[in-house]
């Protein structure tokens, strides 16, 4: 008889923290009128935070795409007791979490792409044309930064939410979910 797993392996909790530090640091240096001052003329290279905060958001999407492959392969997850409802709400969650972890940068590159900006990232790398994106035939439906804006918010407060739930199952319900993806659980 194998022994049920209590904690996730390492690699997932590794990518899993690196993943939300990624996003809180975005969030933080998330520059107030990015789109304005571009319009207006700003280089982006000038501005750290630009640079560092889409350094940060492209880190975060090749994250979230090895981790959706670490998915397929690595060892079964954890489970937990809990009821019908409160695995829903999980499950549900966890879904628009990952949702929004592709749908924020890409909503990044649909902006920049739908007004000829340059993604401009960590050591001078400047991506200044994404011919993909910028002939898609829908590029004009929305305006993408504002788009990115909201989703931006949305993960954030999801992401908290996600943080509140897995502190009321350590004080409250002491049941293991906190525990099984912290790095030192001994």
């Amino acid at each position: 008889m194998t022994t049920p797993r209590t904690h996730y392996d390492i690699l997932s909790q590794v990518l899993h923290w690196l993943t939300a530090i990624g996003v809180v640091a975005a969030f933080i240096l998330g520059p107030e009128h990015f789109g304005r001052e571009l319009r207006q003329g700003l280089d982006p290279a000038t501005r750290w935070d630009i640079v560092t905060h889409e350094s940060l958001g492209m880190l975060v999407a090749a994250m979230t795409l090895l981790r959706l492959l670490w998915l397929l392969v690595r060892p079964a997850a954890p489970r937990f007791d809990m009821p019908r409802w409160m695995a829903l709400t999980s499950k549900t969650t966890h879904g628009l979490l990952w949702v929004l972890l592709l749908a924020v940068p890409s909503t990044a590159l649909l902006a920049l792409s739908s007004e000829g900006h340059p993604l401009t990232l960590l050591g001078g790398i400047r991506i200044s044309e994404m011919p993909l994106l910028t002939h898609l035939a829908w590029i004009g439906w929305a305006d993408w930064g504002e788009v990115h804006g909201l989703l931006g918010d949305c993960i954030l407060w999801l992401a908290g939410l996600h943080a509140v739930a897995a502190l009321a199952h350590h004080v409250l319900l002491q049941d293991g979910v906190l525990r099984s993806m912290l790095l030192k659980h001994r």
